[in-house]
């Protein structure tokens, strides 16, 4: 479940998901962020969001 930025509607379902390594934190670990797409019925618009972050 996400919020659009722009109206404040919560979206259900992304269209598309994915894992992407994120920046190293200062004790030299990376995270693992997994991304979704999602789009807004109300207002139409496509906004992405952090739906897990994971240490690696």
């Amino acid at each position: 479940m996400a919020k659009c930025p722009k109206c404040g509607r919560d979206v259900a379902t992304e269209r598309k998901s994915w894992k992407m390594a994120g920046r190293p934190a200062k004790d030299g670990k990376r995270m693992q962020l997994t991304i979704g797409l999602f789009d807004c019925p109300s207002c139409k618009k496509a906004f992405r969001v952090v739906l897990d972050k994971r240490k690696i």
